[in-house]
């Protein structure tokens, strides 16, 4: 029985801030559940036990030593040996595995051509057929529709072995994993259940801590307050005594001023061990109150100066809908108004994309006002990205970093990077669009790369958003949430 142990692990890049501090975990059968912000080393975490990167400080260790470990990454590009071998493969096992996640060895001659969603079946499909004892995945559901991700769970579920998926899908997370392990503040935390439990525990440890912090921080004062009174006090005694020193009559001052001088000591004696004692309280309670770390969230309630598009048709489509040659939806006759809010639904193939392409170069508006984000950004749409951030006037620049923060970024740590995470990158891309007062939102599964707390902020954000949007996702719960008018893509045909 294979299994994964971290001792006090700690691992940091460079001079950079350390990644991880300390984690310990033991990580055995069944699939567990990696969350945590973007940056909080979810993937650093793979590559650690993928053997790809070193600990700094700490221990990592298989069991057995020799475990084949096997990692499917979030990049869908490249058409690796694996899966070419796996493609090729007439292997019983490989042909039964794709068989359950509904392959076709031809698809393979036409890699260029396969949607996101069908690369990524693939992908995950040849991490199975390479026999691991330990398996990594990292954001799987990416790009799939709901029928890639039936099957990629129905595989899944067959695995033995410990797993470790990071995912941004709830409602994957919360069937497929029996652990998850929180990865925030540079720390790891393993908590017994899928996500929605393991996050309803950790909130509520997180509600006493705060109610902990707010009894102790009135303890504070209150013993600043009787601190503060205290040494008034005794200043005044001692102020008084002096008073009643200098008026004494001379031939009283051997007598009457020895005995004053005792009761003056006794009682400054009292009153300086009373101060020591609640100097010490205060003190206790200032060590307990720094134990518990109070970090802010980045984020926010969205607002933005936003008016309406003075036109009332925005684009129209009409036509066929066609990829290198063939029809993927007759006859459409498609017009979007400023008001409306569609969810563009649809198998992998059917043509999602194409269409919120199509809708991008015949909308009839200043490039400016519309935002179209595409499921990935390559790297030169990310260095764009951030050549724009840093030409903006300051106050747009400040307007838009103000929406970066909102969304979970911590703006001083994305303009000192020479290249953002995948999920700051998408979400510097839709803050520098709202920042624009974009009239219309082309989103094409803009969840992609996201963390949970990220997700959940978007969700609030695109809730209130005013304008026309058409959004493109396989996350049925963010896009229950907003509510909107669902298009249906399937059999070359659309439903609106």
């Amino acid at each position: 029985m294979s299994a994964i142990h971290l001792d006090n692990l700690s691992f940091r890049y460079s001079t950079a801030s350390e990644v991880l501090t300390d984690a310990t975990a033991h990580l055995g059968q069944g699939w567990t559940g990696v969350v945590g912000g973007n940056g909080s080393g979810k993937t650093t975490l793979l590559r650690l036990i993928a053997g790809d990167l070193a600990p700094t400080g700490g221990q990592l260790t298989l069991d057995p030593r020799d475990a084949v470990v096997v990692t499917a990454a979030q990049e869908v590009e490249s058409l690796s040996e694996d899966i070419r071998r796996f493609g090729v493969s007439w292997e019983a096992a490989d042909a039964a595995l794709r068989g359950r996640l509904g392959l076709d060895p031809a698809q393979i001659d036409r890699w260029d051509t396969l949607s996101p969603g069908e690369r990524k079946r693939w992908q995950v499909g040849a991490a199975l057929a390479g026999s691991p004892d330990i398996l990594l995945l990292d954001e799987p559901t990416n790009h799939l529709d709901a029928e890639g991700r039936s099957w990629l769970f129905d595989a899944l579920q067959r695995f033995r072995g410990p797993g470790l998926v990071v995912s941004h899908d709830r409602a994957f997370l919360d069937a497929l994993t029996v652990r998850t392990l929180r990865l925030h503040r540079s720390g790891a935390a393993l908590w017994n259940g899928s996500y929605t439990v393991a996050r309803e525990a950790w909130r509520a440890a997180e509600r006493e801590l705060v109610a902990d912090y707010r009894r102790l921080r009135r303890e504070q004062k209150k013993l600043d307050r009787r601190v503060a009174d205290q040494r008034r006090a005794t200043e005044a005694k001692r102020a008084q005594f002096q008073r009643q020193m200098r008026t004494s009559d001379f031939k009283d001052i051997d007598a009457r001023s020895a005995a004053a001088t005792s009761v003056f000591r006794t009682g400054e004696a009292a009153a300086a061990h009373r101060l020591a004692t609640t100097v010490a309280a205060r003190d206790r309670v200032a060590g307990e109150l720094a134990d518990i770390e109070m970090v802010k969230e980045l984020g926010g309630a969205l607002f933005v100066d936003w008016e309406p598009s003075p036109k009332a048709e925005l684009a129209t489509v009409h036509g066929d809908l066609t990829v290198a040659g063939e029809v993927l939806v007759g006859q459409l006759a498609v017009v979007l108004r400023r008001t409306d809010r569609v969810w563009l639904r649809g198998p992998n193939g059917a043509g999602k994309t194409t269409l919120l392409e199509t809708l991008r170069e015949q909308a009839a508006l200043p490039r400016g006002k519309v935002l179209y984000l595409p499921q990935e950004l390559t790297g030169a749409e990310v260095d764009a990205l951030l050549v724009e951030l840093r030409r903006l006037p300051p106050d747009e620049r400040g307007r838009v970093l103000a929406l970066v923060a909102t969304l979970g970024v911590d703006p001083d740590v994305l303009l000192a990077t020479d290249r953002p995470s995948p999920g700051e990158a998408r979400k510097l891309s839709m803050a520098l669009g709202l920042g624009r007062a974009a009239w219309l939102l082309l989103l094409d599964e803009p969840t992609n790369h996201l963390d949970l707390p990220s997700i959940e902020r978007l969700e609030i954000a695109l809730a209130a958003y005013p304008g026309a949007m058409v959004l493109v996702t396989h996350d049925d719960a963010f896009g229950a949430d907003l509510r909107l008018h669902e298009w249906w893509i399937d059999d070359g045909n659309l439903r609106t």
